[in-house]
């Protein structure tokens, strides 16, 4: 009997954005997959109308394999009409129900994975909403405490120590209490949920060169070096801390499994450049798969066809490789000289540098 198809749920994201353009465009594809988009159909149908694409939407209970021409719908209605590329506060409790019916279908094993498309985190704030993005949201309604962001593509998995600061506060930031935390997070999720043995990380250090000896900031010597220290203690592959602007050069005759990058922009210009654009950024951390898209709303190519699937089909099948893959959370074991051993062998795409 063959496996059963995992249930992937898509949220739809803002109406007035390219989300549900993408929703449709994804009707044209067939994937090894039982999909549901969690949206409003009258949305999708005029959308699908106005881009001149003939499918068939259903709405029943049952999910059935997502095949071409066919797209499920959970029917989640707007407060008010939409029209392609005009944003309307009154629709952003529409976009908010969308993620919690995400949320609470993966909570209670109805889905194996939320794949998102973008909101527009501006009009859901005008809206009263307290709202500073999908990671913060999704943490807090699943009393998650922490949670890090990473980004795959291009060969590259680069998670992010830090986010959305103002740079004058990313040193105070990076303690060695939030470093342990995000590492542990990423060790264990590249171990349970994309089913790597052992994984190896690189760390970026925080100043130029990283530091060059304490001539350059101490934060590598009294911070991070120390913190590394203690989690190889722990059974951990860590390499660094290392200059940032040599460490992406260094994967080509050194692979690893991700990077870690000290602050957002550290990292992710580098993987931007590499995805062109069919990134995908995956929220490690909570209890349940998550990915999304690498863009935004795109509110100008809303309903004009122009959308770019890429990024979306990218991430839908980074959620199904990794419900494939999941395990239960990794307990690392020390190897003998308690600072590391030989890696096992690489668990990727053996093309891609990441190994």
């Amino acid at each position: 009997m063959p496996p059963e198809l995992p249930v992937i749920a898509l949220t739809a994201g803002e109406p007035a954005g390219v989300g549900p353009d993408l929703c449709i465009a994804l009707s044209r594809q067939s994937l090894p997959c039982r999909l549901s988009v969690l949206g409003d159909a009258d949305v999708l149908r005029a959308r699908a109308n106005q881009l001149g694409i003939t499918l068939d939407l259903i709405t029943g209970e049952a999910i059935p394999e997502h095949r071409a021409g066919t797209l499920h719908v959970r029917h989640i209605p707007v407060a008010v009409p939409v029209n392609a590329g005009i944003l309307d506060l009154r629709n952003s409790a529409h976009v908010l129900a969308m993620l919690d019916a995400a949320l609470g279908g993966c909570m209670n094993g109805t889905y194996q994975a939320m794949v998102t498309a973008p909101v527009h985190k501006g009009i859901i704030n005008d809206a009263g909403f307290a709202f500073t993005g999908h990671t913060e949201y999704l943490a807090d309604h699943s009393g998650t405490s922490r949670v890090v962001m990473m980004l795959a593509g291009g060969g590259l998995r680069v998670a992010l120590a830090t986010t959305h600061l103002p740079l004058r506060e990313v040193a105070d930031a990076i303690t060695p209490t939030l470093l342990i935390e995000v590492v542990r997070i990423l060790h264990a999720d590249l171990h349970g949920k994309f089913g790597i043995i052992r994984p190896r990380i690189l760390v970026a250090g925080l100043n130029p060169h990283a530091g060059e000896a304490g001539h350059l900031g101490r934060e590598e010597i009294d911070v991070i070096e120390p913190t590394l220290k203690r989690l190889r203690a722990e059974g951990m592959d860590l390499v660094g801390p290392l200059p940032a602007d040599t460490l992406f050069s260094r994967i080509r005759h050194d692979p690893c499994d991700a990077v870690l990058a000290m602050y957002h922009d550290q990292g992710l210009p580098v993987l931007k450049y590499a995805s062109f654009g069919s990134g995908v950024n995956v929220t490690l951390g909570l209890p349940f798969i998550r990915t999304s898209v690498d863009h935004g709303t795109a509110l100008d190519l809303a309903g004009t066809g122009r959308a770019d699937l890429g990024s979306l089909l990218a991430a839908i099948e980074m959620a199904l490789e990794m419900a494939a893959k999941r395990s239960l959370p990794f307990s690392p074991t020390p190897p003998p000289d308690g600072e590391g051993g030989e890696r096992d062998a690489p668990q990727g795409d053996s093309n891609s540098p990441m190994g």
